[in-house]
């Protein structure tokens, strides 16, 4: 026997009456799991809910043994029901038992039935416990029946909230809670912090999931609507929003995301369903978020914040809770912690009270870490479980070079961190006083230091520290946030704003770099095993000229008049540059014959990021105008370590002898055929590793922003003649690692480091 096709609307209405019923809430919830194995024709519903922090606890039942109920428990993570919780995902099983994480508990009979569907009960974005039915034979749940089980289990999150069905905290809880004193996290956006914790934004806890008054509910959600896009205007349209160009760009994204036709009208079928209008948002929110989560790809995985952050202040609309912390009396001294937070959200603050963001997930590409490094204000984000817990109004340290929050830090603590907020401080006023002094080494030797880029607010970064031009300006951003193909007039509008803004300083554009884990929504392509080996960067350049030839005759229209360096990026062989180098051919010939405007002068280079390309170097470097070494990624090749890949960040070091060899190679082969040579990467961006590539004969490092002020110090007290012979004598050796060697030099010769 199959479900009929309204027996999801069914439910919904049966589940009203059972809510809405006078019953305690063990009983309501007994009748739940019954009514949703009839509904579905599933002969098992189980409830489990979390106690303890992480042990799943058998609540209620129809179909397994009722001795069982209070008495099964599953850790998170444990079996199919613990998968479910660990990952906040749902499963659909034909063959449960055939599956990996399958776990039997001999109490519960469960033995029989062959098909398992799996949902979370979701509170406040976090798993509070597990829905599930079974079968006896196997069959596939259709996507109907999983939305349905999905809307039951928002549901069944009430029962936590009202507190009826778990009356109190476990104390395991408690004491966990006071025994933290100290969460570690990623750095998002550097700085040191002390201040007072906040929490973002009020508990929007939906309490009344179900109503059948339709058209009442679509009315509240067009009201909630117009006063979530109003609130958007208004940030928007603020002075100091106006004239940032990457708050813009980043903005003007977001409000697509907030007009988009699509989001509405799977929330008026929510509604239709028999959803309230908050609820509805909340389930098609917690949809996005599974669909979201899916993927591999990380930018769209990364875009899910902010998608949050947009329904969360939906919600808020629609519950009248529609602000955030930043609409109160902030402390002078405001710590703020979310779980996670928009672009938009992060603007709404007072820069001048705000010291530092906590976040619970986030990334450090997401959009509102870019903003966050815009502003100056440190970011911590991927924080250790049970920061939500923090009480508002306690003291925090927030060490963002460490990644470290301290949380009511004992005197001790708090007098050396402010001894060291005061000490950088110094040092950034320090750096400021750098800005307009050359990079030169004691003994002479004049080092470029260039900015790495990709949005207006980067050229801001160049003028602001001195730097002497863009060394790479990564064109990519303005392709991923577009839902189509750039047309060739805005693209040229762009690059010439960056010309213009960058007032005489050369900028090196590198052509489209996406591929890998930058993706675009108009060029689809299929799921690849190892996408940073795959079909990225140059190859689909190549692949679909049409791409390269459009953004190359922008750059050429965005030029006229001045010095057009371009460079291409992932360049594996001697022909590959070739193929490219001919399609910038054809563009400035198809320039001339129309009598259009031309640059000054072109300059056409090539990253190297490939280990094969430095063995064509003679082939190569005679066809090219200059090299740019992409160290990320020609780190990663060189090693064939994933450097995304938490278990590897301590395995392998770049300064340590092969690399050094290698870089060293790179750079006298260059200086034999007399082309200019740059270094793009990390190891640039910190003293001590570009400490390491000035002896090694670089002359040219391309950074963030952030980096000019600490590396031009380190250039400065930096005596290169005896530096030279250090580290070539580092090049014989076998160490996994000379960082530390290097740290000592620097140190016993008052390199400032």
């Amino acid at each position: 026997m199959t479900p009929t096709k309204n027996a999801p609307r069914q439910l919904m209405r049966q589940l009203h009456e059972i809510m809405a019923s006078a019953d305690d809430a063990e009983k309501r919830l007994n009748r739940v799991v019954h009514l949703v194995a009839s509904n579905m024709v599933a002969e098992v519903c189980s409830a489990y809910f979390i106690r303890g922090g992480d042990i799943l606890e058998l609540f209620a039942t129809e179909g397994l043994n009722a001795e069982a109920v209070h008495q099964t428990r599953l850790r998170v993570g444990e079996g199919l029901v613990g998968l479910v919780a660990s990952m906040g995902t749902s499963l659909n099983l034909s063959d449960a038992q055939s599956h990996p994480k399958f776990a039997y508990r001999p109490e519960t009979g469960e033995e029989i039935y062959k098909s398992l569907m799996a949902v979370p009960i979701l509170r406040a974005g976090r798993v509070v416990g597990v829905l599930v039915v079974q079968n006896k034979i196997s069959r596939h749940y259709s996507e109907e029946e999983e939305e349905a089980l999905q809307t039951v289990a928002m549901v069944l999150a009430e029962l936590v909230v009202s507190g009826d069905l778990i009356t109190s905290p476990d104390e395991d809880d408690a004491l966990d809670k006071a025994a933290i004193t100290r969460y570690s996290g990623k750095v998002f956006a550097e700085g040191l912090a002390e201040g007072v914790a906040v929490m973002h934004e009020p508990r929007a806890e939906i309490i009344q999931h179900l109503s059948e008054d339709y058209d009442h509910q679509k009315e509240r959600l067009a009201t909630g609507f117009d006063n979530l896009n109003k609130q958007l205007d208004e940030i928007m349209s603020a002075e100091d929003i106006i004239h940032h160009g990457e708050h813009r760009e980043i903005l003007d994204v977001y409000k697509l995301f907030a007009r988009d036709k699509g989001w509405r009208i799977k929330i008026e079928n929510a509604i239709e369903s028999g959803l309230t209008a908050e609820a509805a948002v909340e389930k098609i929110q917690i949809e996005n978020r599974f669909r979201m989560m899916k993927t591999d790809d990380p930018y769209l995985r990364e875009r899910l914040s902010d998608l949050d952050d947009l329904a969360n202040r939906l919600i808020r609309h629609l519950m009248g809770k529609a602000g955030t912390a930043a609409e109160k009396t902030l402390p002078d001294d405001a710590i703020v912690i979310a779980e996670n937070m928009g672009p938009a959200e992060l603007l709404d603050y007072d820069r001048d009270k705000l010291q530092a963001v906590i976040l619970q997930n986030g990334a450090s590409t997401s959009h509102v870490a870019i903003v966050a490094r815009a502003l100056g204000v440190p970011m911590i984000g991927q924080v250790d479980k049970g920061l939500l817990d923090i009480d508002e109004g306690v003291r925090l340290i927030v060490h963002g070079l460490d990644g470290e929050i301290f949380v009511s830090p004992p005197p001790e603590i708090l007098e050396s961190y402010r001894n060291a907020i005061a000490d950088r401080a110094e040092l950034l006023a320090s750096y400021e006083g750098l800005r307009d002094r050359r990079a030169v080494t004691k003994d002479g030797v004049e080092i470029d230091l260039v900015v790495n880029g990709g949005l207006a607010i980067d050229i801001e970064g160049m003028h602001r520290t001195g730097a002497s031009g863009v060394g790479l300006f990564r064109t990519e951003f303005q392709f991923m946030i577009s839902e189509t193909l750039p047309r060739i007039k805005p693209q040229a509008e762009f690059y010439k704003s960056i010309i213009e803004e960058a007032r005489g300083k050369p900028v090196t554009f590198r052509t489209l770099d996406i591929g890998g884990d930058k993706d675009v929504s108009f060029l689809k392509r299929e799921k690849e095993d190892n996408p940073a080996l795959g079909w990225r960067a140059i190859r689909i350049a190549l692949d679909r000229p049409a791409l390269l030839r459009y953004q190359l005759r922008a750059l050429i229209t965005a030029s006229a008049g001045t010095t057009l360096h371009v460079m291409f990026p992932m360049i594996t062989n001697v022909a590959e540059f070739q193929k490219a180098r001919s399609i910038l051919d054809k563009e400035l010939e198809r320039h001339r014959i129309n009598n259009r405007a031309m640059p000054s002068d072109i300059k056409v280079g090539t990253m190297l990021e490939v280990p094969s390309l430095v063995w064509q170097l003679d082939h190569l470097l005679p066809l090219v105008d200059f090299i740019s070494i992409g160290s990320n990624d020609l780190m990663q090749f060189f090693y064939a370590g994933d450097r995304n890949n938490p278990k590897l960040n301590n395995r392998y070091d770049t300064i340590a002898p092969p690399a050094l060899n290698m870089l060293k190679f790179i750079v006298e082969k260059c200086d034999h055929y007399n082309v200019p040579l740059t270094l793009c990467g990390e190891i640039g961006g910190k003293a001590i590793g570009a400490l390491a590539l000035i002896a090694l004969g670089f002359r040219r490092l391309s950074v963030a922003p952030a980096a000019i002020g600490p590396v031009k110090m380190m250039i400065r007290s930096l005596d290169l003649s005896m530096a030279e012979p250090f580290v070539e004598g580092l090049l014989s050796r076998s160490d996994h690692s000379v960082r530390a060697a290097l740290e000592d030099f620097a140190r016993a010769n008052n390199i400032k480091i």
